[in-house]
């Protein structure tokens, strides 16, 4: 069966990265990789175009500039995939980008997004851009992979699973996570944060031993780190690990919110470096 893969882009670098680390982790995998331009006909760009194009409209002119985009990523794909197994379709909307993502992914039933965790705003201040933050919350029916800039592509050395071991996962919610690692061979490490003496209650174990069935045929360990806050621990484990991959499982709607937008890189330090897997509750 074949995968269907999301690629939103907006020109920028980053959304080349991750359409490049896309192509990348789905190698020798059977794909359709949908890339998706979403403009609109508002800015200053436009308005200079207008004047030197007075006989189209700003919608003509956006839709142009679009169809001009998706097309110079096409040529540079057909340099770039050697695969043989790779499809590639071209989206252009007039829309914003939530809603365009909705429904393309509604009706292409796409299996995973893979994004930049910035735009065009390459500021170094922000670790993940609005876009990205948004997309993670709120496109629910679907998994999003996020790509930090400048990331070349080499499978993960592990994949790091913070949880609690208070949500009750399903087995088709883990699905990509599971697939992200049986494709790259990369074990699975639970990370769970503890108080110092702290043992787990029978719900916790209860979920832990779901995992460990979900896992079976992976490599996968788990670990405790005590007497920290969940943000200093995932960022003291992935970087002494060096591990490849973070992995989320986005219960709430806040958690991305509080956890991503920090205002400065140094507050989350290696969690801007490598790419996060945001994991959905399909049951919200």
């Amino acid at each position: 069966m074949r995968k269907k893969l999301l690629i939103p882009t907006d020109f920028s670098k980053n959304a080349w990265v991750a359409l490049s680390y896309a192509i990348e982790l789905f190698r020798n995998e059977v794909c359709d990789f949908y890339v998706l331009n979403v403009f609109d006909t508002v800015g200053f760009e436009l308005e200079s175009l207008l004047e030197s194009n007075p006989d189209k409209s700003v919608f003509e002119i956006a839709q142009e500039q679009s169809e001009l985009g998706l097309k110079k990523i096409s040529q540079r794909v057909s340099f770039r995939d050697e695969a043989l197994d790779h499809n590639y379709f071209y989206l252009s909307q007039n829309n914003d980008l939530l809603n365009a993502i909705k429904d393309v992914v509604e009706k292409k039933d796409i299996e995973l997004i893979v994004m930049g965790t910035k735009g065009h705003t390459d500021s170094n201040a922000i670790i993940f851009g609005s876009n990205a933050v948004t997309v993670m919350e709120k496109a629910r029916n679907c998994p999003v992979l996020c790509i930090p800039p400048n990331v070349i592509y080499s499978d993960p050395k592990e994949i790091v699973f913070p949880t609690s071991f208070r949500t009750h996962f399903k087995r088709r919610e883990l699905e990509y996570l599971i697939e992200i690692a049986r494709l790259t061979n990369a074990p699975i490490r639970v990370l769970h944060v503890a108080k110092e003496g702290e043992t787990l209650d029978e719900e916790q174990e209860n979920y832990k031993q779901l995992l460990e069935e979900y896992f079976d045929g992976l490599e996968y360990s788990f670990h405790t780190i005590y007497n920290a806050d969940v943000q200093t621990a995932l960022n003291v484990f992935v970087q002494s690990r060096d591990s490849g991959m973070i992995t989320f499982f986005n219960k709430k709607h806040t958690f991305f919110s509080n956890l991503l937008t920090k205002p400065m890189v140094k507050e989350l330090g290696y969690h801007s470096k490598i790419p996060v897997l945001a994991l959905h509750d399909f049951r919200n």
